[in-house]
């Protein structure tokens, strides 16, 4: 699963590797080491202008709102979307159909529960992260909600959110290296794109049918554990834990070296 990470990276060089155009003169989006659900989060998406696609940033609510949703607090419960049930479940079966967006972080924590016979009760948190330093992009979808008390009290009232997927860790038994120590912290994965699937996912058409939607899932799957292969964890100190503490110190390795440390 995914439910913190890291985006710090200033606005240029996010739209530079996301391929976007620039964003309007006031766009900001705030540096963060310790990003939580339900807040504020780059997004990338694709809309047509004059019958092109043109790729965009914006910023989102972490946590899906389906225009069905009675409140804000329902995007507590859907900031991740399992990638099995996308197609089916109703709270994100009309947007992976028609609002797909790439969600950009630098990084992200996984906590690696104690083993048994450890002898510890400690979680220990890993970050995740490119090896090469270049940003991850992950699959995710988007949605357009009103706020009633908002429009109520005249003020802006349309909240971008959006979602992203997860798919099954790799087998740590079938994979050697940084996927088999993905296997062994969780069993849950963000999915990450390369860019030809990145490319696929933002069209902005919308598919004819769930079984499309469903096929383009699963391109998604297939192909996350190639982009994956790239990254590398760094076991870091539990404040992490405490999304009240943000700051680059976060990131720093523990003693201890990084991969070798999830070895049983």
């Amino acid at each position: 699963m995914c439910g913190r990470f890291v985006m710090a990276r200033a606005v240029g060089d996010l739209v530079a590797q996301a391929g976007a155009v620039p964003p309007e003169a006031d766009f900001e989006l705030r540096e963060s080491y310790n990003v939580a659900p339900t807040a504020d989060v780059a997004v990338v998406l694709e809309r047509l202008v004059e019958e092109t696609p043109q790729r965009e940033l914006h910023r989102a609510r972490w946590g899906l709102l389906p225009g069905w949703a009675k409140d804000p607090s329902f995007s507590s419960r859907t900031f991740n979307a399992r990638s099995e049930t996308v197609v089916t479940k109703p709270s994100f079966r009309s947007a992976v159909r028609a609002r797909r967006c790439a969600v950009p972080v630098d990084g992200y924590y996984e906590w690696l529960k104690p083993t048994k016979g450890s002898g510890s009760q400690r979680k220990r948190p890993f970050y995740v992260h490119p090896e090469d330093d270049s940003v991850m992009f992950f699959a995710g979808l988007y949605e357009w909600w009103k706020d009633p008390e908002a429009e109520a009290a005249g003020e802006p009232a349309w909240v971008l959110s959006t979602t992203i997927l997860t798919g099954a860790s790799p087998d740590d038994a079938e994979h050697d290296g940084v996927l088999g120590e993905l296997g062994r912290l969780h069993d849950r994965l963000p999915l990450p794109m390369g860019p030809e699937m990145m490319e696929a996912w933002l069209n902005p058409e919308k598919l004819d049918s769930a079984d499309e939607a469903e096929a383009l899932v699963q391109r998604v799957r297939e192909q996350a554990f190639a982009v994956a292969g790239g990254w590398r964890l760094d076991e870091v100190g539990p404040a992490v834990g405490n999304v009240r503490n943000n700051g680059p110190e976060l990131l720093e390795p523990v003693a201890g070296g990084p991969q070798e440390s999830l070895l049983p």
